[in-house]
């Protein structure tokens, strides 16, 4: 792999391993595949691109500027979050935008929620300092009846059900008021999962199972298999796509991206085909999602003189290799963890695929040592 085929991010990754982590050059060099004066080439470079340059701004300008951008950063937050919260009231009008603000006066700046909503603040005090109509109160103590009620279903019933519950207990109201009070304040019936869908064809792109459950290739670069995961952060989720060569094991692409889209399958293909260079027919077997089924996964297979083969719709025992490595990286390095960011969660993808798994850990299908080793006794042995 020539050194402009690396991804920036792969380069970041692999230099942090070095500078943060406190791993040699010559370690990390081995464990994920590249020349070590490759490695010490980056790691040079990384730290001539953090040294300060001769005549730049003074510390306190830089500071400044972090502030700044910290406060921009809580300000978008705090918007996203009123946002979030008060999606319901935005097309609804003034009297219920300013109740949204009054119940989250603690939790969000007043001028905040007044920018996102689009409404005045001299016009909220006024509304405050009104005495609440007959009609409003009543509606409050109608609301608390029915959250009473609500919560006793254990948050199953609708408006019908509630509505019966009211009448039960001596109110005279509507249905249609209940309804009204329960949507104003979010609360809703808890609907089944709907009919099955019934199978009328598969989509277009969808090939034959030509690896069979055939799991035990004689070589390496004969079979890859390949699937989506996804991570938890507190930005979103994070996808990750991989592909496994199945003679080791070993993770030969992977990318990660924000969102799941046919461009993150391909990513990992492309990473896969620039470290391993396979020859012509190598067997590519997926699940039969979008992502696989797009014309440009097609294509690329094509060009590349790569064979598909998809599982059966809805059997996830095809593709067990691949479900197999994501459980195996989420009982060991992501259970029950949410990562601050994405790019955090992308970062300790990195250390465990590159650094751990792929070269250090022991695999049962590869002769109980790591992926790497397995096949450097593979091509050791001439076969």
């Amino acid at each position: 792999m020539s050194n402009k085929q690396y991804t920036d991010e792969f380069r970041a990754e692999a230099v942090k391993q070095v500078l943060e982590r406190g791993f040699t050059v010559v370690d990390v060099a081995a464990r994920i595949g590249i020349p070590k004066h490759t490695l010490y080439d980056w790691v040079q470079k990384a730290k001539k691109a953090g040294r300060p340059a001769a005549g730049s701004a003074p510390a306190g300008t830089d500071s400044a500027e972090v502030r700044r951008l910290k406060a921009e950063l809580r300000r978008v937050t705090e918007e996203r979050d009123i946002l979030k919260k008060g999606r319901r009231v935005l097309c609804q009008g003034v009297r219920a935008k300013y109740a949204f603000m009054r119940a989250h006066i603690g939790e969000f700046r007043l001028v905040a929620m007044c920018r996102v909503l689009g409404v005045h603040r001299s016009g909220y005090y006024a509304w405050v300092r009104q005495s609440a109509s007959l009609r409003e109160c009543e509606d409050q103590r109608l609301l608390g009846l029915i959250k009473h009620f609500w919560l006793a279903s254990g948050g199953v019933y609708g408006h019908r059900k509630i509505t019966l519950d009211l009448r039960e207990a001596g109110e005279t109201c509507s249905r249609h008021r209940v309804q009204r009070l329960m949507k104003a304040e979010g609360l809703r019936a808890q609907v089944g999962y709907g009919s099955k869908p019934r199978h009328r064809g598969g989509p277009v792109g969808v090939v034959d199972n030509v690896l069979n459950r055939e799991f035990a290739p004689d070589a390496p670069n004969k079979v890859w298999v390949t699937d989506i995961t996804y991570i938890r952060t507190y930005e979103g989720w994070l996808f990750l796509a991989a592909v496994i060569d199945l003679y080791s094991r070993q993770i030969v692409g992977w990318a990660t991206a924000p969102t799941m889209t046919s461009d993150l399958v391909l990513q990992a293909l492309v990473a896969a085909a620039w470290r391993r260079k396979p020859g012509p027919g190598v067997m590519v077997h997926s699940d039969q999602g979008s992502q696989f089924t797009s014309s440009d996964w097609q294509s690329f297979l094509k060009v590349h003189r790569m064979v598909p083969s998809m599982s059966r719709r809805g059997n996830c025992h095809d593709n067990a290799v691949a479900e197999s490595f994501f459980s195996v990286l989420k009982k060991e390095r992501i259970k029950r963890r949410i990562y601050p960011t994405r790019a955090a969660a992308a970062s300790d993808v990195f250390d465990y695929i590159e650094m751990f798994y792929n070269p250090v850990r022991r695999h049962g299908s590869a002769g109980d040592v790591s992926p790497v080793e397995f096949e450097r006794r593979y091509a050791q042995s001439g076969r």
